[in-house]
């Protein structure tokens, strides 16, 4: 039975109008290109189009708003999305009353992934609804935020279409008069996301979603089964799978990677989404989650001659007798380059000098061997103070930065792999390095390669920040740079090579860097400015609005991968579950989180030998109340 405060339903005809709340969120105050793109695909579909900014929006951002929509209010950012949503039916006001529709949707999304089209036609049919939204949420136990009870199944909150029979009673007064100031997150799940469905349905409007979850068999189809909901006509792709936890999407495999060529061959704009997600996510993460390593085949497939690209290649020679090697790896290029050497003194500049005069002009076309003041920072230093003018003259596309490179401190073997580990994953052979060019060229928003990070023979995996955090982060807020900070390890150029966008580095470049910034050869060690700023360049590339990709040819992904996969299993073998739980697990040490022993011994021993588990379990007890009484005995006096 209806509620009185219901009016009959009229069909949704073809004259029946649409309005449509579009919330935008973004801490720089930035409005990237996505938005505008999908306000204007909507625009055939609504009467108004309102956007709501919580927070600042810099001038072009407000510029490119006020080009698709027919209003824009800027509000402050208080009360998340809910409040902003409130805030925007108040702006209409009484205007309510001339839609037959209204749509609340934010920024959460790419679209249209898939036509609109469509998705309005099906929903445009149905006159037994009061409401409707493209995915949902199904029903969760626990309520994940309250800890007890049940989430309800329920519209998720990136769109939800409200008709007239709605809009218009007592109800839906209420429901806004009645929310809440939102303090959290937490609150605007609970206050509102999870709320809004089941509310309104207990009140007896009916509803409908596009893509149900009851048709997926998971909690989550618009996350966790991206790829299928485009495939079967979705047209919105979640932003949040770019950056939530790459252990939940190993957990749930989850491949950004396909859901990207998926949206991509319906014809959605790739740079779209890198432009975006390099400010939201970091760096690692992205890296992570979209699969962002390209292994490239040793035979050109894919340069394109016709779009020329001019590159300068610098290079810090300090042990000259690797000139030849290394002339040899530009070489690779497919381009003639232009050659900026750096290296410590007069008589090495010579021998280097007269190494690049043998080589054609078809490989370099200028060059320029430059004696520096200092070799402090080294090769960082060379870069960025020798080679600054070039770096910032606007005269390259992409500029290549080696290094004679032997780190002889780590023993033989490791130097000798670390070097072929750069050399041969950014320059390994023409067709290799003509490929690698081409990413450039096909790829707008890439602004830097270089090669995965070095983790045979180096305890490098899950430390790459060694005591380098704090600095980085200091570094960065002194220039301006704020891409956000991996947890663990940095995305970074380990060994100090790359391939970048001159453009990419520019709040790196702009700072006039001198040899006194640097640490004297004998404090070259981590924490310096050297190593900070090799740790940067994927950073400040993200800032300036470019993706970073590592590049790999198949035979060190062999290497690479085989041992990374022996040390994940031989750790694994102590832990059980997937990554996800084990890394949980030993964040906490053992059940509880209270760090104990036991906890740790109990998991070891459930994990290789569960049998045995089972029949100890009677023990445990005794043995963990004895290890608590201990730990709380007095320590005896000296």
């Amino acid at each position: 039975m209806q509620p009185a405060t219901i009016e009959l339903r009229a069909p949704f005809a073809d004259a029946s109008k649409r309005a449509i709340l579009y919330l935008v969120y973004d801490e720089q105050g930035i409005v990237d290109e996505y938005i505008p793109h999908a306000l204007r695909s909507l625009r055939p579909f609504a009467e108004h189009i309102l956007v709501i900014v919580n927070g600042a929006v810099d001038e072009a951002g407000r510029a490119a708003l006020d080009a698709v929509a027919d209003d824009v209010l800027v509000r402050e950012n208080v009360g998340f999305d809910v409040w902003g949503y409130k805030e925007g039916l108040e702006r209409l006001g009484p205007r309510v009353d001339e839609f037959d529709e209204v749509i609340l949707m934010n920024y959460t999304f790419f679209a249209p992934v898939r036509p609109f089209e469509p998705i309005f036609a099906a929903m445009d049919a149905r006159d037994d609804i009061d409401f409707w939204g493209i995915t949902d949420h199904a029903e969760v136990t626990p309520h994940p935020y309250r800890l007890r009870g049940t989430m309800p199944s329920h519209i998720q909150s990136h769109w939800i279409a409200v008709r007239r029979s709605v809009l218009q009673s007592d109800d839906w007064r209420r429901y806004w008069g009645e929310m809440p100031m939102i303090e959290s997150y937490s609150d605007s799940i609970t206050q509102h996301e999870s709320r809004f469905t089941q509310h309104f349905a207990d009140l007896g409007y009916d509803y409908a979603v596009s893509f149900p979850h009851q048709d997926y068999g998971t909690l989550h189809p618009v996350f966790e089964n991206a790829e299928l909901l485009i495939q079967q006509g979705c047209p919105i792709l979640k932003r949040r799978m770019f950056f939530h936890d790459p252990l939940y999407l190993d957990k749930e495999a989850i491949i950004v990677r396909w859901v990207v060529e998926t949206a991509c061959a319906e014809g959605f704009p790739e740079d779209l989404i890198w432009s975006n997600v390099v400010r939201a996510a970091k760096p690692r993460v992205l890296n992570t989650n979209a699969s962002m390593l390209q292994v490239l085949p040793e035979q050109d497939v894919s340069f394109d001659p016709t779009i020329p690209l001019k590159v300068a290649a610098t290079l810090h020679v300090y042990y000259d007798e690797m000139i030849d090697e290394m002339l040899d790896r530009i070489g690779n290029l497919p381009v003639p380059v232009d050659l900026y050497v750096t290296t410590t003194d007069d008589e090495k500049a010579e021998r280097i000098r007269a190494a690049i005069a043998l080589r054609s002009e078809d490989k370099v076309a200028r060059s320029e061997v430059r004696v520096l003041a200092s070799n402090r920072g080294r090769d960082l230093s060379g870069f960025f103070v020798g080679c600054r003018d070039v770096l910032t003259s606007g005269e390259y596309d992409l500029v290549v930065k080696i290094h004679s490179k032997k780190t002889v401190q780590a023993g033989y073997n490791a130097g000798h792999l670390f070097k072929r580990q750069q050399f041969e994953n950014l320059l390994s052979s023409p067709g290799y390095a003509a490929n690698m060019l081409a990413l450039f060229q096909q790829q707008p928003t890439l602004g830097v390669v270089f090669p995965p990070m070095i983790h045979i023979g180096f305890p490098t995996a899950g430390r790459g920040w060694f005591t380098n955090y704090w600095k980085t982060a200091e570094l960065m807020q002194d220039l301006g740079i704020e891409a956000r900070l991996d947890d663990v390890s940095p995305l970074a150029p380990y060994g100090a090579m790359w391939v970048a966008r001159p453009e990419a580095l520019l709040k790196v470049t702009s700072r006039e860097w001198t040899f006194d910034d640097y640490q004297s050869e004998a404090e070259h060690k981590d924490g310096s400015l050297a190593h900070l700023q090799e740790r940067i360049v994927a950073y400040a590339a993200a800032d300036a609005g470019f993706h970073t990709r590592t590049i790999a040819n198949a035979e060190h992904v062999a290497i690479s991968h085989t041992f990374m996969e022996y040390k994940l299993q031989a750790m694994s073998a102590y832990l059980p579950g997937y990554p996800f739980e084990q890394v949980h697990y030993l964040q906490h040490m053992g059940p509880g989180g209270d760090g104990s022993i036991i906890g740790a011994a109990k998991q070891i021993v459930r994990a290789r030998h569960p049998k045995t588990a089972e029949r100890l379990r009677p023990v445990y007890g005794v043995v963990r109340d004895t290890w608590r009484r201990l730990r709380r005995l007095p320590r005896r006096s000296s």
